[in-house]
């Protein structure tokens, strides 16, 4: 590629960084960084970058490398401060340094380079700099006037959050990165603080400069609470000053009663941007202008650092810009967009942080380390054996017994582990009736380990399939044919349970099944739906029939007289089917729901007819055999049951007596948005777990037995239902007790499997080549 004239928009680290590098690796290109401020103004205090960054910048340029080497501040632990206790995690290697020494590394290296340099100078408008240079890199922050002039390209998505907060230091060095959490007669607040610059011993008092580097050090200090809770404590009508000064107070203890200084700071909101695209022909978006991720987790710093290795890389790969702006994009956005869900777990946590303040201290400071998924149970071991055993010692876990392997019990049913084989219809019966396929189906993943095996949604009449191959339990001759599996199960699994889920498809019925085309309608023989309300699926989906007053009572002795049929069958546990937009969850959801008499409008009433069949089951289903409820815990669409209404939903069921809550989510309508990621209906589980008091099923993208023991040990939720891993892998509780060297009763290897229990040895492999060199 011929060298390019590029003008650089903003004079942060991640411009800087940039121009850095794209003048390092061809000295011809002209480049210019515009920035408003003056160069020895800065805002904030330390900044953390990873190892892995770390890594990227010494082979990219090993001299600024050697220069950041020279200042970095390394803490290896994480104290947690909480309720007058204080626990010490190990292992979480972290480097920092001030954001103004960084600048100054950046400046003299840019300048030793040959880059232009404009301080207090405002840029051109994007519009001009972009026909008179050849590549425009938009380093301009969070409030990007350049992501704003494109913003019909760039499609920008701003989301403000709940929690004020605010950047300050001390003038001395923690020994360790804090959380320390304060309850105060306002509300929970959060100290997050960090040293990044080391003490000077040799400096005597009287000579300490005032600044940050002294013989004590400093450290960043972020003060972070509820809206709510800020202005309760008056923090909102202080000057800043005058805040400082009250936060200094509040957390006196941790701060060894020194104070708080602040440098151009202010009590913000934080606000997740994200973008549909980076680049537009060719202006490109960097850093915090492209993306942000919450503090919390790292710094914006080290995701703009990456963006400039990232985009120098492949100017210097692809043939042409448009080549090299397209690979820097695919490149970035997707390793962005994981820590972005990373970040949104860790801010979600610390807004509804008051959920967790009544948990046993330790567990309580495992559940703020694994809050983002990025630490989990198994990476902490790594990091810190000693911690997390004395989390496991806590939670009743025997020597040598991962959480997952720990009992539970509801109602007269104890199970063995914490694992279920999560529904899944398998569209493999005929007229209703479970066959040869249903009995190794189940057979083979209740041989596999799992402490609860749960049947796919059993139908409570023809009428209420969803498809021609789904199962039923409407006859005498089904529930035999049910009998069949669970006598395999007890039989051959002892140990291991079996539950059914009850439900009635509504107006998601008659469709074909999900391989030759999922919610479709039949071409031919269908049959009639029904719902809450005469509104399709989707606009080729058969408008249902609005029900009856008189057609709600027989759809509920329906549900009755299979859950008989259930209990006649041998079945464990029952479970009703009240989510993904099936009948029940179609009452559920005002946006299914229109009706204008007792069964619609507010959620009280909404709940009615669920919570009357829930009320029949359960005086049919034997006292001593528990029944769960599985619900979709937001809808994914505006104008839909959110967060909020799951609480009050999983309270209405709990006060009824459901033993658990199977928390899912969406499926409700067809026009949902669902954020899909790792895990990511658990929050929905934590939230009702820890809000409700009731036991809940977590469910959704969780693939890890590491996963597993995180969620249990953190107290998120109390059971974990795979279904993919378990098409994978039948085996897979067994499999993952062997990986975890558990030999005991809770994952019991069947007799005639045992020789198997070993994990086979593998061929060598070698590992993968680093990606990226650029230069020597």
């Amino acid at each position: 590629m011929a060298p390019l004239r590029v003008a650089v928009i903003g004079g942060g680290p991640g411009g800087l960084y940039a121009a850095a590098l794209l003048k390092r690796l061809d000295p011809g290109r002209e480049i210019t960084v515009w920035e408003r401020n003056a160069p020895d103004d800065t805002f904030g205090f330390g900044v953390v970058l990873s190892d892995e960054t770390l890594g990227g910048i010494e082979h990219a340029d090993p001299e600024v490398y050697a220069a950041l080497q020279q200042h970095f501040t390394r803490w290896d632990d994480i104290v947690i401060g909480h309720r007058d206790h204080r626990h010490t995690s190990g292992g979480h290697g972290f480097a920092a340094l001030g954001r103004k020494r960084l600048l100054e590394i950046l400046h003299r290296r840019c300048r030793g380079l040959g880059v232009d340099l404009r301080f207090t100078s405002e840029a051109p408008p994007p519009d001009e700099l972009a026909a008179t240079h050849d590549l425009v890199i938009a380093a301009d922050g969070v409030h990007s006037t350049t992501r704003e002039a494109y913003a019909e390209v760039f499609r920008p998505r701003v989301t403000t959050h709940r929690c004020r907060y605010i950047w300050l230091a001390t003038d001395f060095a923690f020994d360790a990165f804090r959380f320390e959490i304060a309850e105060t007669e306002h509300g929970v607040m959060q100290l997050h603080g960090y040293p990044y610059a080391r003490p000077s011993p040799d400096r005597h008092p009287s000579t300490r400069p005032s600044g940050p580097q002294n013989q004590f050090g400093a450290s960043t200090v972020i003060i972070e609470m509820r809206e709510e809770v800020w202005r309760a404590a008056g923090l909102a009508d202080m000057d800043t000053r005058d805040s400082t000064e009250a936060c200094a107070k509040i957390f006196a203890d941790v701060l060894r009663g020194r104070p708080l200084r602040s440098n151009n700071s202010a009590w913000t909101t934080f606000r997740t941007v994200v973008n549909a695209r980076w680049s537009h022909r060719n202006v490109v978006l960097l850093g915090d202008a492209a993306h942000t991720a919450h503090f919390s987790i790292g710094s914006g710093t080290k995701l703009a650092v990456e963006d400039a290795l990232a985009l120098a890389a492949c100017l210097e790969e692809q043939p042409d810009l448009p080549s090299a702006l397209t690979a820097y994009e695919e490149e970035r956005k997707p390793v962005v967009a994981s820590t972005q869900r990373a970040a949104r777990a860790s801010l979600e946590w610390f807004e509804n942080i008051a959920l967790y303040l009544d948990q046993p201290p330790r567990q309580f400071a495992f559940n703020l380390l694994t809050r983002s998924r990025r630490v989990t149970h198994d990476n902490l071991r790594l990091r810190d054996a000693r911690f997390t055993e004395s989390v496991e010692r806590d939670f009743g876990c025997p020597p040598g017994t991962p959480p997952m392997f720990t009992p539970f019990r509801l109602r007269g049913l104890t199970l063995r582990n914490r694992v279920v084989v999560s529904p899944m219809d398998m569209y493999s019966a005929v007229d209703g009736m479970p066959g040869d396929f249903h009995l190794v189906h189940l057979g083979a993943r209740a041989l596999g380990g799992a402490g609860l095996v749960m049947t796919e949604m059993v139908c409570v009449s023809p009428e209420g399939r969803i498809t021609p191959g789904c199962t039923g339990l409407y006859t005498a001759a089904q529930g035999e044919a049910w009998r069949r599996i669970t006598d395999f199960v007890h039989t051959q699994a002892p140990g291991t349970a079996i539950g059914v889920q009850l439900g009635h498809s509504g107006r998601k019925g008659s469709t074909k099944l999900m391989w030759e085309g999922i919610d479709e309608p039949l071409p031919d023989g269908n049959w009639p739906l029904v719902a809450a309300s005469p509104i399709p699926y989707r606009p080729d989906s058969q408008v249902p029939r609005e029900l009856s007053r008189a057609q709600l009572t027989d759809i509920r002795e329906q549900f009755t007289s299979a859950a008989t049929r259930a209990a006649r069958a041998g079945f464990d546990l029952l479970e009703l089917h009240c989510a993904h937009g099936y009948l029940l969850s179609g009452f559920l959801s005002p946006l299914t729901n229109r009706r204008t008499d007792a069964y619609g409008g507010t959620l009280d009433k909404r709940l009615r007819f669920p919570l009357e069949v829930f009320d029949a089951v359960r005086a049919v289903w034997p006292e001593e055999r528990p029944m769960t409820v599985r619900i979709s815990a937001t809808d994914w669409a505006e104008g839909g049951n959110d967060a909020e209404d799951a609480v009050a939903i999983a309270r209405a069921f709990a006060a009824h007596g459901a033993d658990a809550v199977d928390v899912s989510t969406g499926q409700v309508v067809y026009d949902e948005h669902p954020e899909y990621g790792r895990s990511y209906q658990t929050p929905y589980a934590d939230r009702i777990r820890n809000t409700v008091g009731v036991p809940v099923i977590a469910v959704g993208a969780i693939s890890s037995w590491d996963d597993v023991n995180s969620l249990i040990l953190a107290g998120r939720t109390d059971l974990c239902a795979l279904a993919r891993p378990h098409l994978y892998d039948p085996h897979w509780t067994l499999h993952a007790a062997a990986e975890q060297s558990y030999d005991g009763p809770a994952a019991p290897w069947p007799a005639p499997y045992r020789a198997g229990s070993r994990r086979p040895q593998t061929g060598r492999t070698d590992a993968p080549k680093p990606r990226l060199t650029l230069g020597a």
